[in-house]
């Protein structure tokens, strides 16, 4: 039988998947994309908190995580920062 545990608790075991999702996401134009981006984007808005789940399930959620829901959580992330300029920078790649 596989073993359930939080996401947090998989993290440290994932980190290769989540340098995998960051790369790709920056070979989409997302420039500033970077594992722990990737992580908290999925904490917030695929598992929204600490789910326990297996280590495959883990995995499949990086994998599978869509550019759209990542620049959702980008958009929300520069309006609770209150910086958008910026944000809208960091995600073009140009200066402001």
């Amino acid at each position: 039988m596989e073993i359930k545990q939080t996401v947090t608790e998989w993290k440290q075991m994932i980190i290769p998947a989540l340098k995998s999702k960051a790369e790709e996401l920056e070979m989409m134009g997302y420039s500033q994309a970077s594992p722990e981006d990737v992580w908290s984007c999925l904490k917030q808005k695929v598992w929204k908190g600490e789910p326990e789940k297996r280590l495959h399930e883990i995995v499949q959620d990086v994998l599978h995580l869509a550019s759209g829901t990542y620049l959702s959580y980008l958009t929300m992330s520069s309006y609770q920062n209150d910086n958008l300029m910026a944000s809208i920078a960091a995600l073009t790649g140009k200066e402001e």
